[in-house]
């Protein structure tokens, strides 16, 4: 009669895994495969340029707002706090801080990352590009 039953070695086998990919029983190029990608690093002087693109709708001064919200402080800022600017009832619920994580999330796709978002553009593909509108963007102090 075996000591384990195949449910049980079955299960062994599983923490076995675990506990390797916990010691590093795994290669380099096994581990780099599950890792995120690192976000690109940003050169706001690009990020400046690019931005032309946001000043249709949205102001670096503080306090004017257009069609969006001053982006003057955006980066560690509350959602939906720029004073004066009527925000969508999404972006109210949000509640994120802007910080680069977030905003490049958004950035990639502001209908997706909070559907009902007034804001109508389609975003920014381009990683590299995200990363230099949001080095720009933390300039804005």
């Amino acid at each position: 009669m075996p000591m384990f039953s195949r449910a049980r070695l079955s299960g062994a086998l599983a923490s076995a895994t675990v506990v390797a990919a916990l010691f590093g029983a795994f290669s380099a190029q096994d581990r780099a495969i599950a890792a995120p990608a690192a976000a690109p690093a940003g050169n706001a002087a690009n990020g400046a340029k690019l931005f032309a693109q946001c000043k249709i709708c949205h102001s670096t001064d503080a306090g004017k707002n257009g069609l969006g919200p001053s982006l003057r402080g955006v980066v560690g800022r509350k959602s939906a706090t720029a004073p004066g600017f009527s925000y969508s009832t999404a972006m109210k619920g949000v509640g994120v801080t802007w910080k680069p994580h977030e905003l490049n999330e958004f950035l990639r796709g502001p209908m997706k990352k909070i559907p009902g978002t007034k804001m109508a553009f389609a975003g920014i593909a381009n990683d590299q590009n995200r990363a230099d509108v949001i080095a720009y963007l933390g300039t804005l102090k």
